[in-house]
């Protein structure tokens, strides 16, 4: 918090989104992709946990309600310390409702009526100063919570002018001066606001002499200064939470699976799922008559490499997203939603210029305003409401449409019914999931995804994407350096809950202890 003489600047969102996970990127490296299953088999069947096991054999755990909320508490906390780690553009603002919104007109409605009986009761006579003790006794303490610890001459101060005995006795006797408790109260917060709030006290000194408005407006500049303390503490934090992030969100959650041992539900579904497709026999081995009757067993890492790349395609309405992955799900959505859309904007390029040929080969303005007018249709398309069939035929009109002025304006010929005709139906066939150009761009999207999660240096990685992807090729980078950041801070805090469930389900029938092994090797998992 600040300082008497120190003020908290304002903070801004104005960097780049894509620039909120390189801190956390620096950090971490990538996972290995050699085959480990032999150097750290043994660590992996040994049960070495310097923690109690939970028996397999143990009853469900009956939770009380204080360890629910408790467990809520820790969740919430784990939460904030993940954004203001992986978000350096995170920052609380006062609550502003959508206009004409029901929670909007019930909250304006609450408060007009609570500052009418306000100046109700000091338009009585004699006046009524209940409610507006009862005011000034909150300001007190708003004021008192921005101070330091060792801010002892303003906190005494503040109680002495703000003294609500004294103030109490004044009100029996009529004597109270609200207008100089005001003004005192608008100085003090002049001294304690960030700059950013200078001009709203300069409004409030120039305020009309109605008492209720004042106060009114005192309040709202007060919440603003609670935000702007809050924002403060947490610029303040973010260089220690980036040091201990690891460590301190490791211990929360281990925390919550201490009161809910059940908390690792899905993530171990999601772990078996990965290990269940790897374990798969592979038919040409078994006609070679290779490994016949024998199951294969993939690596520790190879197992969580397949699992990362689930989550890239994670079906949010078929299944719950594993636990480990919660406090991240607004971004992977966002990274999916827009993954999704640059495939979309990929296939119906490599449509055009399959079906149109030569005449707009070589052409990167045309190119670039293709991609431009494409990206623009088909925006939102991740939205349930969003007619993807209407808006691929929107899309094929204003190509026709452009690629004739471009094809006149160099003295070709322009698209024939029938080609354009055929332009649409192609372009319009990509909603099909077996589309020979869909197909082809998801796997090749997929591939470049694979690449950068097994390679261990993933940052040289991210301009080589395969053939065919040329055009989406910023956007690919950008989106594949997010989600490998992503990974890789995932795999720093979790990964030895990771190793700890991979090593139940590879080597033995119990279920994951709710307390992770700590040794060496499975730390490992975190630190490859």
């Amino acid at each position: 918090m600040p300082l008497n003489d120190e003020r908290p600047g304002s903070t801004s969102s104005g960097e780049e989104q894509g620039s909120d996970v390189d801190s956390s990127s620096e950090r971490c490296d990538s996972m290995t992709s050699t085959s480990d299953l032999d150097c750290s088999r043994e660590s992996f069947t040994s049960d070495c946990s310097s923690k109690h096991c939970t028996p397999s054999s143990s009853p469900p755990k009956t939770l009380k309600l204080d360890e629910v909320m408790e467990s809520t508490r820790d969740m919430s906390n784990l939460s904030i310390a993940h954004e203001i780690i992986v978000n350096r553009n995170f920052h609380l603002e006062p609550d502003r409702l959508p206009q004409d919104s029901l929670w909007k007109i019930v909250r304006d409605n609450v408060h007009k009526a609570f500052w009418d009986i306000l100046e109700s009761e000091l338009n009585d006579d004699p006046p009524e100063y209940g409610q507006a003790i009862r005011l000034l006794e909150e300001i007190r303490e708003v004021l008192l919570s921005f101070l330091n610890p060792g801010a002892n001459r303003m906190r005494t101060q503040i109680t002495e002018v703000l003294n609500m005995d004294l103030i109490r006795q004044q009100a029996d006797n009529d004597a109270v001066d609200i207008q100089g408790l005001a003004s005192y109260i608008i100085n003090t917060m002049g001294k304690l606001c960030a700059p950013v709030r200078d001009e709203d006290i300069q409004k409030l000194r120039e305020s009309p002499d109605n008492t209720v408005t004042l106060f009114r407006e005192i309040f709202r500049v007060l919440d603003l200064m609670k935000a702007d303390v809050v924002n403060f503490t947490i610029d303040n934090l973010r260089p220690v939470l980036h040091r201990h992030g690891v460590e301190y969100e490791r211990a929360t959650f281990q925390s919550i699976l201490d009161k809910t041992p059940s908390a690792l539900e899905n993530t171990t579904s999601w772990i078996k799922s990965a290990l269940d497709e790897l374990s798969t026999p592979n038919t040409k081995e078994q006609t070679d008559g290779q490994g016949k009757g024998k199951r294969l067993v993939p690596g520790p890492f190879q197992v969580l490499n397949v699992a990362f790349l689930r989550i890239l395609t994670w079906d949010y309405d078929k299944s719950p997203l594993p636990e480990t992955w919660m406090t991240d799900e607004t971004r992977l959505r966002e990274i999916q939603w827009q993954l999704q859309q640059c495939e979309a904007v990929n296939e119906v390029l490599l449509i055009i210029y399959s079906t149109i040929g030569g005449p707009i080969q070589g052409l990167p303005s045309l190119s670039d305003r293709l991609k431009r007018m494409i990206s623009v249709l088909l925006d939102g398309m991740h939205r349930k409401d969003f007619n993807l069939e209407e808006a691929l035929q929107s899309v094929s009109a204003q190509i026709c449409c452009e690629l004739n002025k471009s094809l006149t304006e160099r003295s070709y010929p322009a698209l024939s019914p029938a080609l354009q005709a055929t332009l649409t139906g192609q372009i319009c066939s990509i909603t099909q999931k077996d589309n020979p150009i869909r197909t082809l761009v998801e796997d090749r999207v997929q591939r470049f995804f694979t690449v950068l999660i097994w390679d261990p240096i993933p940052k040289v990685k991210l301009e080589h994407v395969p053939a065919g992807l040329t055009a989406i090729k910023p956007e690919l980078a950008l989106m594949g350096a997010q989600f490998i950041s992503l990974v890789n801070y995932n795999k720093s805090v979790y990964g030895p809950f990771y190793a700890d469930i991979i090593r139940k389900l590879m080597f033995s029938s119990s279920p994951p202890a709710a307390n992770p092994p700590q040794d060496t090797a499975q730390d490992s998992v975190a630190s490859n």
